[in-house]
């Protein structure tokens, strides 16, 4: 999310599933993008390329997306109609939409204004959710959409999440802090505070959990943590100042978005050199690569579509329509 106001769209496929196919693999799924600019959960179709319904939030507005592993469910919180960090309503609460309906289900309330912001699923079940006002990740069970738990990140304006594959380690991106927080989630503590620039924003771990990345919002600069000791590495360069950030799962390539160049660069992860880059929309926001690893995903936030990328040819496919300041996406599988 960038720092400005803000409305969210989600786009989901077709509700029976939409079967994608590409260079001999098949992914059947739907894609869920948050369009900030007009407050719903919208439906995109990602073989015909089209945004098929659309759910209208609750609140004010919503940045980020989730899915349920079985892709039944999608999440979004209600963050407010501000940036990180600016003044302006603190949401309170999240809401659960039915895939299949169209409709919202359910409403998650945090209790108190939290500003939640990223969603992301454990391998347990349980769902994560980070709470800038609180610095803190809440823990929601989605069989009952209750709180059941609150775990401190020590960190102010705690906006991005990624989780290991295990469930046991969480890291958040703290962006007025310019810091990572590194959580142990079974002992609820924090195990280390990693300073990365001067303000921070999306994160993601290799394919391999060996590496965090994160971008610098200051300077054209990839932040590298090393997961082992926790410890700042070298910076990588980068054409632009940079933003989302997703990695082949063949954990060759890092899809980095630069939205000040309307483009995505593509990182070589063993010579850590930007080998080629890719023209998209203007601003481009989130890089969602889709669990087959032949095609991403990339929101773009001032054309209000979704750029599809076939990582076999190293192009742009085609433009997919979304809804007005596209951001988080997410991808829900389909039976």
């Amino acid at each position: 999310m960038l720092r400005t106001g803000a409305v969210v769209l989600v786009v989901v496929a077709a509700a029976a599933g939409a079967e994608v196919r590409t260079a001999g693999s098949s992914a059947k799924g739907l894609l869920l993008v948050a369009n900030k600019g007009d407050h719903t959960l919208g439906i995109i179709d990602p073989v015909a390329g089209r945004m098929i319904a659309t759910v209208r939030q609750s609140g004010i507005t919503g940045h980020e997306v989730a899915a349920s592993p079985d892709g039944k469910t999608a999440y979004v919180p209600i963050y407010g109609d501000s940036g990180v960090g600016r003044p302006g309503s603190d949401g309170r609460t999240m809401d659960v939409i039915d895939v299949a309906s169209r409709r919202r289900v359910a409403t998650v309330d945090f209790g108190r204004p939290v500003r939640p912001h990223c969603a992301a699923f454990g391998p347990a079940g349980r769902l994560y959710v980070t709470a800038e006002l609180t610095s803190s990740i809440e823990v929601i069970d989605p069989r009952t959409n209750a709180v059941v738990d609150t775990i401190p990140t020590g960190q102010p304006e705690s906006h991005m999440l990624a989780l290991s594959a295990d469930g046991r380690t969480a890291y958040t991106s703290n962006v007025g802090a310019g810091t990572v927080s590194v959580i142990d989630i079974p002992g609820r503590r924090v195990t280390a505070v990693v300073t990365v620039a001067k303000h921070a924003q999306r994160i993601a771990l290799s394919a391999d959990e060996r590496w965090l990345y994160t971008a610098d919002q200051d300077a054209p600069r990839l932040a590298v943590i090393d997961t082992k000791t926790n410890k700042l590495t070298t910076g990588v360069a980068l054409p632009g100042v940079a933003y989302g950030t997703a990695p082949t799962p063949d954990g060759r390539c890092l899809l980095v978005a630069l939205p000040g160049l309307g483009q995505v660069g593509v990182l070589d992860l063993k010579s850590m050199e930007v080998v080629r880059t890719l023209d998209v929309p203007k601003a481009p926001q989130e890089v969602l690569v889709r669990p087959d690893g032949r095609v991403a995903y990339v929101s773009c936030d001032a054309s209000g579509q979704v750029a599809e990328i076939d990582l076999a040819e190293w192009k742009v496919a085609r433009l997919i329509p979304a809804g007005p300041m596209a951001d988080g996406l997410a991808w829900a599988p389909q039976p």
